[in-house]
């Protein structure tokens, strides 16, 4: 009777690991989707102030003729 109830215990212990284990990985994976995204927002910033650099260059360029 002791077998069966050592398996059984390692069994659920075996389930709530896997479970703290799936939701640390939940919460890396919101982190990271957080960072990409700000990441996103701070590429998009600078190649819109590279756009509007290179308008204004083009701007003087074209007056200097």
């Amino acid at each position: 009777m002791f077998w069966p109830m050592l398996a059984i215990a390692l069994g659920f212990l075996g389930i709530v690991v896997l479970g703290l284990l799936g939701i640390r990985v939940f919460i890396q994976a919101q982190r990271l989707g957080r960072e990409v995204a700000r990441t996103t927002e701070r590429i998009n910033r600078a190649a819109e102030d590279l756009e509007r650099a290179a308008t204004d260059l083009a701007r003087t360029g074209e007056a200097l003729h």
